[in-house]
């Protein structure tokens, strides 16, 4: 009896960067839902200000998916550019992505009128978003030929 030795992570190698792309935003968008469910549902408060704000805005549900499904959608874009462009797509797209979570940062940790735990909480939401997508992007990218025409360690 054949056995294949058929990795999971195929799709990998053979979906398009944007799909690849589009379908782990997706997945991200719902645990970082869920995860403010649950945050709602152990009583953290759902109010958070802009930066320097002097009143906090609710933060409804459904909030958490869409700014992810929103960064994700412009990480997309850099993704397939990148794919196009870039000598080493994979590590391009670690480098500036890394670097766009950290910026990201600053909005709920600056942000006024908003208690600590509601800080905390949604800075964890941006890393944990960030911890689905960069990793699953990049390894796509990783099989890109980037702008030599080459793979990554070819």
């Amino acid at each position: 009896m054949p056995t294949t030795n058929a990795v999971p992570a195929d799709f990998l190698r053979t979906w398009p960067v944007w799909l690849v792309s589009a379908l782990t935003g997706l997945a991200a968008a719902a645990v970082t839902e869920l995860y403010g469910l649950a945050a709602r549902a152990l009583g953290v408060p759902m109010a958070a200000g802009n930066i320097g704000a002097g009143a906090a805005q609710p933060i409804t549900v459904g909030m958490f998916a869409m700014g992810t499904i929103i960064c994700t959608f412009w990480g997309t874009v850099l993704a397939v550019l990148l794919a196009r462009y870039a000598t080493r797509p994979a590590r391009a797209y670690v480098q500036v992505a890394v670097a766009l979570t950290a910026v990201s940062l600053v909005a709920p940790l600056g942000a006024g009128d908003t208690v600590t735990s509601t800080k905390v909480l949604l800075a964890l939401a941006h890393l944990l978003a960030a911890t689905i997508v960069i990793p699953t992007v990049a390894r796509r990218l990783s099989h890109a030929p980037g702008r030599n025409g080459r793979r990554a360690g070819t």
